[in-house]
């Protein structure tokens, strides 16, 4: 099989070997989720499902992280939503929601294509991060990649959740409560991801099992991925993520210390200094299993 290459302004798409790669391909800004990034991956995740030479898909972040998470400049800075594809600051309850939704929409063809999707992650997976990487079929992560909601202390709940599927209501709720982030291998350990490897090994591992699942025909690996996913639906998995983003546009309307401080900070001094305030008091925010405390 050939090899096809194709590049938009936030996207790489490479197919070779039945594997399609789509990078988020925003390095400079830790591969932060912008609403023409999640448009351009949107249309390359049904391209690749659409292509009878793709059987499995690997979805990866160019330089030193998967994602950072959604692009906060835009979305907290006060931007209209014509010009940042975001919600603004002063939506209504109903606008929150539609925007949520939309955004929704584009993220969910990850669980809704044909073909498989393998998440490669290394460095930052974090908030909008794990919204694009625990909606994939499979999740390989570097041993010391960073996972987790931070955006929880301050800004709202994850709009879409899948935690709970993959590590049940305590470690859901730890996470989540605390916006605390947990590393790879501590993350495979508890069954957020799959597996972890040292980074230096992350690439030959994903490509070694995108290769496998490959090798396997489209028609089957279709069976198989709807079957766990409609058993995941039973589940309640698909109504929950409407709930989320309900929840979160209602959670945007808090008007306690901590998300107020955070809004008045963005305004003042920008995301840099409201990150700091936001997330000083959870020192380096890791969780540490008991092995390591």
């Amino acid at each position: 099989m050939g090899k096809w290459l194709k590049t938009t302004e936030c996207i790489g798409f490479d197919v070779a070997e039945r594997v399609a790669r789509i990078t988020l391909n925003r390095p400079d800004k830790r591969n932060a989720l912008s609403a023409q990034m999640l448009a351009e991956l949107h249309d390359a995740l049904l391209e690749a499902d659409d292509r009878n030479d793709v059987h499995a898909i690997v979805l990866a972040g160019a330089g030193k992280d998967f994602c950072a998470g959604y692009d906060l400049a835009g979305a907290y800075a006060g931007a209209s939503d014509d010009a940042s594809g975001y919600r603004s600051a002063n939506a209504t309850l109903d606008d929150d929601c539609w925007q949520l939704e939309q955004t929704q929409r584009q993220t969910m063809a990850l669980f809704d294509l044909h073909k498989p999707v393998i998440a490669q992650v290394q460095g930052n997976c974090l908030a909008g991060g794990t919204d694009l990487a625990l909606m994939c079929d499979m999740v390989v992560a570097a041993d010391d990649a960073r996972i987790g909601f931070p955006a929880a202390r301050a800004n709202g709940t994850p709009p879409q959740n899948m935690f709970i599927y993959h590590v049940g209501p305590q470690w859901a709720k730890r996470l989540l409560m605390t916006g605390d982030w947990i590393s790879g291998a501590d993350a495979a350990r508890i069954g957020l991801v799959m597996d972890s490897v040292p980074a230096d090994e992350l690439d030959a591992k994903v490509s070694e099992l995108a290769s496998r699942v490959a090798a396997v025909d489209a028609e089957l690996l279709a069976a198989h991925k709807r079957v766990v996913n409609l058993a995941l639906e039973l589940a309640g998995a698909r109504t929950m993520q409407r709930l989320c983003a309900e929840t979160d546009a209602r959670a945007h309307l808090s008007r306690g210390p901590r998300r107020t401080q955070f809004r008045a900070d963005m305004a003042e001094h920008g995301l840099k200094v409201a990150l700091k305030h936001r997330d000083e008091p959870f020192g380096d925010g890791r969780v540490r299993l008991g092995s390591e405390r």
